[in-house]
């Protein structure tokens, strides 16, 4: 099995449907290549078919009965109790306040809510060799039962203690495999079959030799079930050439343990699977009396700040429920049935075996724990075992570290990032901070980066591979000539990448690039990788006919100007020359590179022998992938998905560019709906999305990320559904925040925005298309904080904002927060000043608020929305407050979701669409929202006459550039 997918194999939460980036699936088989990482590299997945349930595994939805508008019923087929379609609601100025108080789930309008309902695509993986693709078969959005489930929230995460795993997971409803044709088609789809009905697919893995696949299972265990035992995970085996699968263990009683690592291929027919201890009897029972109080002290007066964490362990008893839920059994099972369990019940949180497949690399936590940091930050050790289970060698066991620095950089004492070789049968190398791991210390080097076999000789001390003044951000390995190492440093956005030759002592480091990470349109783009015989990726090596060069494939997105322009050049790393060999079509479609499709073989690849596996897309057609191989350059495609949302299929959508009054240029993406038609329309109503980003330099601020021709891809919560509402979105324009020298960006946060939030307004309005007096804003997490603020101090340019999961009294993160990683004691005004929570008494126009009652997300706390709207409340403001039951930070329930999208089309009908006012008398109050400043005036002269109408509410929220569909 391939080595670098093993991350990517363990169960995680559902995405949140509103999350701030959109949704993918990774295929564990094939690399994908981002650009060079600055401190991670990409991890492989499933390949994403399209966005909009990308994050949501495939059934049909179930129908809700108790899901209906106001004063309405529905059928048992979704339609009103007369028969006729459930209206869209309206709403007027006498619409009653208690009409909207007291209501159960509502759903959204018909328009919105096919949308939604859309059965998803499945998710794409293909085979080691790539021959065969697998299609996993998703659900829609899950019941809100499920988000109902109990879960323990201990040490930072969450677990559901039915399951044994972490709460909340996705999970596939069905595996079909087909054939990769030499023509690049599909051949018929066979099911992988013999698992229970209904049942709940996770963690789907390839053996190395693609012959086989395994996933664990859970059953749908039955209400009246009083077992607990049904709902765990089993391990199963599939045979991909029959399609048939079986339980992986012959007993019934042996279950996977799935709050960390899960398991791992260690060679072609055997697994190493954490498992529930056999010997594990029921959970500790909270005490009806505590032993001790809560004692908590700090007398030798250690300076220790941490962030605002959420789920910390609380008592003696919930560390004794953290061990019991976290503690596993290693065994090693193989195809035939034979188990041997390896080691003592522990904490293991990952497991990776070495390339030659002889070692266990073997990670765990341990006692003493925290009250104050979560899991991650416990005590660690990582040790060395043969692949049979037999201890070799401690590597380290860390302290625990709840004294790590605030400030951005700042990392772990001790060895850290600690792995194989990919190029190597069994070498570590790992990372070690000379700075204390505080970023605020001045030393040279700053991190040291050693290797050493698995098992050294007598003596032998670990070799220093390279040494670096920045902070350390991983290795792209391809052998002992050659491996890439990247560097940087937050504060200053500088990132650099080494040229270094392991085996060569003679051979020094040498810098590649050197460049400032928010300069995309410098980015020369990440090298490709390869995949070994081992299973693990290397750094693809290409040649050509008679050349003796020694060439990489850079993929890259190609920001320019105009936008995206994906690209793959064959680099000379040796005289830097570069060869354009393949772009994307710039004028219609959106082409980048996924994968390397021709790596089966060992040795550098013939550049005429070159497979690639592209996606490519448009402003209206769904994501497709291709084949294309050379030197012939003939392409095959391989995936025919429909359109996810036919009604909006003919939007459309534009990436514009304008100016803030200080030069800063701006970009957004402006969409329009069907069939709109200005001259007969007039202008629209329109909602601002959008979200804040930071920035070193007016330049980086300025560029262009993202490509217009992308498919317009629309999540369950996204601000796009509303051009089903006939409404103009401005959807992710950038509000840069710009701290240029020793200024920092949130110095000056508040004028920033509004000018931000100023040019945009001004550029919809002159263009026509939206209406001045029916501009919305809203956003979510940070853009919800975005959205307070706007109506706070722009009350001039917005009539009513929305603001999801967000944060608003920054005094209650002290230790920083976003990209500040200043104090509230150090920046005080910093944080007063940044608070719309500060400033509720100047918040006049309508806002709604809508959050999660089990919001996870450390800064946005479910008491920030409580407390806001107390103080708008207080001070008479138009508010709404919607808190909902079992959500996190984003939202998962289709309850939730429709509620959400009905509350969110109830205020921009009310309070946007019906909007008729003039400048308001609340307006005029404020001497500050009242002057006009020059921009204000040519949004007034561009509306065509009349009144000013200055409405009070801008939020957006800038999503951070789409990562492409890469695959491992």
């Amino acid at each position: 099995m391939m080595r670098m997918s093993k991350g990517q194999h363990r169960l995680s939460p559902s995405s949140s449907p509103s999350s701030l980036l959109p949704p993918y699936c990774f295929s564990p088989n094939l690399n994908l290549n981002a650009r060079f990482p600055s401190s991670s590299f990409p991890i492989p997945g499933h390949l994403r078919t399209h966005y909009r349930n990308a994050s949501k595994p495939a059934m049909t939805a179930p129908r809700f009965h108790h899901l209906v508008p106001i004063n309405s019923a529905l059928s048992e087929d979704g339609t009103a109790g007369n028969g006729s379609a459930i209206a869209s609601a309206t709403f007027t100025k006498e619409d009653d306040e208690n009409d909207a108080i007291g209501v159960k789930y509502c759903l959204p309008p018909p328009e919105i809510r096919d949308i939604v309902d859309a059965p998803p695509l499945p998710a794409l993986s293909f085979s080691p060799l790539r021959d065969k693709i697998l299609f996993l078969m998703r659900r829609s959005l899950p019941p809100l039962a499920e988000l109902a489930r109990p879960e323990e929230k201990l040490a930072g995460i969450r677990i559901d203690g039915k399951c044994n795993t972490r709460s909340r997971m996705s999970f596939y409803t069905g595996i079909g495999i087909h054939q990769l044709m030499p023509d690049g088609s599909l051949g018929p789809e066979k099911e992988v079959r013999g698992f229970p009905d209904g049942a709940k697919i996770n963690v789907v893995t390839w053996s190395n030799d693609g012959r086989h696949l395994a996933f664990s299972v859970r059953a749908e265990e039955e209400e009246s079930s009083s077992s607990s035992s049904s709902s765990k995970l089993r391990v199963w085996v599939a045979d991909v050439e029959t399609g048939t699968a079986r339980p992986l263990f012959q007993s019934p009683d042996i279950y996977l343990n799935a709050v960390f690592d899960n398991y791992v291929w260690v060679d072609n027919s055997t697994l190493l699977v954490c498992t529930i201890p056999l010997s594990r009897g029921d959970p500790p029972k909270k005490p009806l009396v505590p032993s001790r109080p809560k004692i908590q002290s700090n007398e030798r007066k250690t300076v220790i700040q941490v962030r605002t964490f959420r789920d910390l362990l609380k008592d003696e008893y919930d560390e004794d429920l953290f061990d019991y839920y976290a503690t596993s059994q290693l065994v090693l099972v193989s195809l035939d049935g034979t188990v041997k369990e390896i080691g003592t019940p522990a904490v293991y949180t990952s497991m990776d075996p070495s390339p030659d497949e002889k070692y266990l690399l073997i990670s765990s936590i341990h006692r003493p724990y925290s009250f104050i940091v979560p899991c991650g930050r416990f005590p660690k050790k990582v040790d060395v075992w043969t692949s049979d289970g037999k201890f070799v060698k401690e590597l380290c066991d860390l302290p625990l570290a709840e004294d790590i620095p605030i400030a951005f950089n700042s990392v772990r004492k001790g060895m850290r990032s600690i792995n194989w070789r990919a190029d190597k049968p069994s070498t570590i190398y790992w990372a070690e901070t000379q700075d204390g791991g505080d970023a605020k210390v001045e030393v040279s080097p700053r991190d040291i980066i050693y290797t050493q076999p698995a098992e050294p000789q007598e003596g032998e001390q670990p070799e220093i591979l390279h040494k670096l003044d920045l902070r350390y951000g991983g290795i792209s390995w391809c052998d002992d000539s050659l491996a890439l190492v990247y560097e940087s440093w937050y504060k200053t956005r500088r990132t650099r990448t080494w040229v270094i030759s392991s085996g060569s002592e003679d051979v020094s480091p040498r810098i590649l690039f050197d460049r400032s990470s928010e300069d995309v349109y410098s980015d020369p783009g990440s090298p490709m990788m390869r995949r070994t015989p081992a299973g693990t990726y290397v750094i693809a090596k290409l040649r050509k006919e008679n050349n003796e060069g020694t060439y990489l494939l850079l993929n890259g997105n190609g920001a320019t100007p105009k936008g995206n322009i994906p690209f793959l050049d064959l680099f000379d790393i040796n005289t830097g020359s570069k060869e354009r060999i393949w772009e994307s079509d710039k004028e219609k479609y959106y082409e980048s590179v996924v994968a390397l499709m021709s790596d089966q073989k060992e040795g550098d690849i013939h550049i005429n022998d070159l497979k690639i596996l592209t996606s490519k897309e448009s402003k209206t057609e769904n994501t497709q992938y291709y084949i294309q191989s050379w030197p012939n350059r003939k392409l095959f495609q391989i995936t025919d998905f429909p359109h996810p949302y036919p009604q909006l299929a003919s939007l459309q959508k534009e990436m514009i560019r304008y100016q803030r009054k200080d030069g800063v240029q701006l970009t957004a993406t402006l969409y329009l709906p069907p069939g709109y038609d200005p001259s007969k329309e007039g202008p629209l109503p329109c909602l601002v999305w959008s979200y804040p980003g930071e920035f070193k330099s007016k330049d980086a601020a300025g560029q262009v990320r993202g490509s217009p021709n992308e498919f317009a891809g629309i999540g369950p919560t996204s601000a796009l559904l509303w051009l089903a509402r006939r409404f103009a979105i401005l959807y992710g324009p950038t509000i840069p925040i710009i701290g240029e020298g020793d200024e920092e960006a949130n110095d000056r946060y508040v004028e920033q925005l509004v000018s931000s939030a100023e040019a945009a307004v001004e550029e919809v309005i002159q263009r026509g298309v939206a209406h001045p007096n029916k501009i919305a804003v809203g956003g979510h997490s940070y853009g919800a904080f975005m959205t307070a603020n706007l109506l706070a101090h722009a009350p001039h340019l917005f009539c009513c904002g929305i603001g999801r999961s967000g944060a608003y009294n920054r005094t209650l993160t002290p230790f920083g927060f976003q990209h500040e990683d200043r104090t509230l004691w150090e920046a005080t005004n910093t944080y007063i000043e940044m608070s719309p929570f500060m400033s509720a008494n100047k918040i006049k126009k309508p806002i709604l608020l809508i959050h999660g009652e089990e919001d996870n997300n450390s800064g946005t706390l479910t008491m920030q929305s409580d407390h806001f709207f107390n103080a708008l409340k207080g001070h008479g403001a138009l508010c709404r407050l919607v808190i909902l039951p079992f959500e996190s930070h984003g939202y998962a329930a289709r309850e939730s979701i429709m509620h959400v999208l009905w509350e969110t089309d109830r205020w921009l009908q009310k309070h946007c669409v019906s909007n008729t006012s003039e400048v308001s008398a609340d307006t005029s109050q404020d001497k500050k929202s009242n002057e006009v400043t020059e921009s204000e005036s040519k949004a007034a002269a561009a509306s065509g006459g009349g009144g000013t109408e200055l409405a009070d509410d801008f939020e957006s929220e800038q999503f951070h550039s789409k990562p492409r569909s890469l695959m491992w």
